[in-house]
């Protein structure tokens, strides 16, 4: 005899051996755990997802309109014409400038090496943004570092004016 055939006639006797009265209450208590379980495993965590769903599609909405602001920033950047070198360096120098001490420019041809000193990260976005919009500038490499005063560290950018 196999076991699980041994275990049902087990419990095929067990269950016979209860009085009506028991195996209602039994049958109740099967009932409330199949219940209980069809509800955690199935049902809840469905409805926490609906509840969740329209919060989660608002974000979403969001981060793809913020994606779609930059793609059309990005078009914009690609369809606009080359800077010549002069006027880029001009317009990268015109930026450092505004940064005072805390930015040095060295210009080498058709490459530009900014050196940053405690640079908070409002102004390093600001000064990136003028970069790319004004001079058609584009970073080949950063080594920036992080400090308590703001960010320090060299910034190397290639000007799309220059012939490649």
């Amino acid at each position: 005899m196999n076991v699980p055939a041994a275990w049902r006639e087990r419990a095929t006797a067990a269950w016979r051996g209860l009085a009506p009265r028991e195996r209602t209450l039994v049958s109740v208590a099967a009932a409330l755990v199949a219940v209980a379980l069809l509800w955690l495993l199935a049902v809840q965590p469905a409805w926490r997802t609906l509840g969740r769903a329209p919060a989660e599609l608002d974000r979403l909405d969001a981060e793809w309109q913020v994606m779609q602001r930059l793609a059309a920033e990005a078009q914009a950047l690609r369809d606009a014409p080359p800077v010549p070198v002069e006027q880029a360096q001009a317009a990268l120098k015109a930026a450092s400038e505004r940064l005072g001490p805390k930015a040095q420019l060295s210009l080498n041809g058709d490459r530009v090496v900014v050196r940053f000193e405690a640079i908070g990260p409002s102004q390093l976005r600001e000064w990136l943004a003028e970069a790319r919009a004004g001079a058609r500038a584009r970073p080949v490499a950063v080594s920036l570092q992080r400090g308590a005063e703001g960010f320090s560290g060299t910034l190397e950018l290639a000007l799309e004016g220059a012939p490649r």
